[in-house]
């Protein structure tokens, strides 16, 4: 388990490569006759006056969106990107954000990871202008990676394992307060099995009651769901790289109860990555490898709205696009992305190292 939180804590190193590409900066609204987004699509960098690396993001709109990273920095843009508010808690530029879960413009919770009590969460009602911490671990064994929520008041918060068992955050108050859930209804964890904190997509949800894990580091990379908002959880194994520290699935996405994706492979700069992606349509009780997967490690996932069959992968290598539903994919970018999400009336985000923020677009645009 130290050996796996030490390769999640060393990410950004290992990761960093030097063939970022150079992307249009942020312009003027798309015209009506613009080239589709979701057949033509291409990222468009906003300026975002950091160097953080972001790993949690939430799109609420085409307008804004939150982005949470190093150093304790949490932006908010509220005008598509063409500029952004440092919304940080003050005192926290130790902390390691990697996830960010929010309602709307004003209201938001973030959780930062770590062994103790580095994995705290902290709330806002006010668009970041004030934080009220409520949540520090206290456990000196516990990590906690990633949270997601069902609802504005229902949400649960993900730790690797704890005496051989996942170990599950729940909220009923939008994440004013926290509980333990009881471990029993959680199956038991594989041999250095943990979640990657890599896009604040371990752990996702869709509806009001269904969740899914996803892990690595094992022999066998697996997805657990949920259909009672994390008390009791199945697994099911992954066809996605396994067998070492450093693989296994990374990102979730679900379009609704039954249809998701899974993206993963090995985080390495340079190792192999064949099968890198993976589609269920039975709500995760089977998984089938993509026909045509990305050509690298991904570690972000997300359905563009509106758009059946239609979803985005990122990762340090480059973006990739699939238009029927995770069978096959295809790259359309090559810059250095973590994480990405959409939001429910349209508008998709892109975010990563060196403080790269972008909005989706057409490449007319």
């Amino acid at each position: 388990m130290g050996r796996m939180r030490n390769l999640i804590r060393t990410a950004a190193t290992l990761t960093a490569l030097t063939a970022t590409a150079t992307l249009p900066g942020p312009g003027p609204a798309q015209a009506a006759t613009a080239p589709d987004p979701a057949a033509d699509p291409a990222w468009h960098l906003t300026d975002t006056r950091t160097d953080a690396r972001f790993r949690g993001l939430a799109a609420v709109s085409r307008s804004t969106a939150w982005a949470a990273g190093t150093k304790g920095t949490i932006l908010l843009t509220r005008n598509g990107g063409r500029s952004w508010r440092n919304v940080s808690p003050p005192g926290v530029g130790a902390l390691e954000f990697r996830d960010v879960e929010a309602f709307d413009a004003r209201r938001a919770v973030v959780l930062a990871i770590g062994e103790g009590e580095a994995s705290r969460v902290f709330r806002t009602d006010d668009g970041g202008t004030t934080w009220t911490e409520s949540f520090r671990n206290t456990d000196p064994r516990a990590f906690y990676d990633c949270m997601t929520f069902f609802d504005a008041r229902h949400g649960i918060a993900l730790g690797d394992p704890v005496d051989g068992r996942y170990r599950v955050l729940a909220t009923a108050d939008g994440g004013r307060d926290w509980r333990v859930l009881p471990p029993d209804g959680m199956p038991p964890a594989q041999p250095g099995e943990a979640a990657f904190a890599a896009s604040g997509q371990c752990l996702v949800s869709h509806g009001a009651r269904d969740a899914w894990i996803a892990t690595g580091g094992a022999a066998t990379a697996r997805i657990l769901h949920s259909t009672d908002r994390g008390r009791t959880w199945s697994a099911t194994d992954a066809p996605v790289p396994a067998g070492d520290p450093a693989r296994g699935v990374f990102g979730l996405a679900f379009r609704d109860r039954t249809h998701g994706l899974a993206v993963g492979g090995d985080y390495r700069p340079g190792q192999p990555s064949e099968r890198a992606a993976a589609v269920s349509g039975d709500g995760g009780a089977s998984w089938a490898a993509a026909g045509r997967p990305p050509a690298a490690y991904r570690s972000g996932v997300a359905w563009l709205p509106h758009r059946h069959g239609t979803a985005l992968a990122v990762g340090p290598t480059g973006s990739d696009v699939t238009t029927d539903g995770g069978r096959t994919w295809r790259g359309f970018d090559t810059g250095s992305y973590d994480t990405v999400d959409c939001a429910p009336a349209g508008g998709c985000w892109a975010a990563g190292e060196k403080g790269r923020i972008a909005r989706l677009g057409g490449s007319g645009r």
